[in-house]
């Protein structure tokens, strides 16, 4: 029987970078001219895997989501990976929004990265959704790089990780 290897697929965001980056933002937008006297909050749960923004106008809210993504991406954080909520009006007229931090690949995004494997005409490699994951096998390590270099050209609307390499 032929040896096969396997690499999986996945998508994930370190909290910890996370928690750094908006550190980071805190304390620039405690610097900053046009945040002085202004209400400037960042809550992030860990848990929940979200971050939650209050400020005076929609005019400053997004002036905080371009500080928190320069800071993530100066940390490597993907910014693909965050999930906007709707800008919300929250008492006394001031603005909020929700980010989600994207962990893991959804049932619906591996049915896209499988289904664009099997359409790039593969013809001994196979993809398994596996929880938050995908899991590709295939007898010849050549075809399974060919595989991470057709899904790096791809957009599925995530950062895609390719890890756990096995021959």
């Amino acid at each position: 029987m032929a040896k096969t290897a396997t690499f999986d697929i996945s998508s994930t965001v370190d909290l910890q970078e996370v928690d750094n980056a908006l550190n980071q933002a805190r304390k620039e937008i405690s610097q900053r001219f046009d945040f002085k006297g202004a209400t400037a909050e960042i809550e992030f749960s860990k848990k929940d895997g979200t971050l939650t923004l209050l400020s005076d106008d929609d005019f400053k809210l997004q002036a905080l989501v371009d500080i928190i993504q320069t800071k993530l991406i100066k940390r490597g954080v993907p910014v693909r990976n965050l999930d906007y909520g709707e800008v919300e009006q929250a008492f006394g007229g001031k603005a909020r929004q929700t980010i989600t931090l994207v962990q893991g690949i959804s049932t619906e995004k591996g049915k896209e990265i499988v289904k664009a494997i099997k359409a790039a005409g593969f013809k001994k490699v196979n993809a398994q959704i596996q929880e938050e994951q995908v899991r590709v096998t295939s007898p010849s390590i050549d075809e399974l790089q060919a595989v991470i270099a057709t899904l790096k050209k791809e957009d599925f609307g995530i950062e895609l990780s390719f890890g756990n390499f096995r021959s």
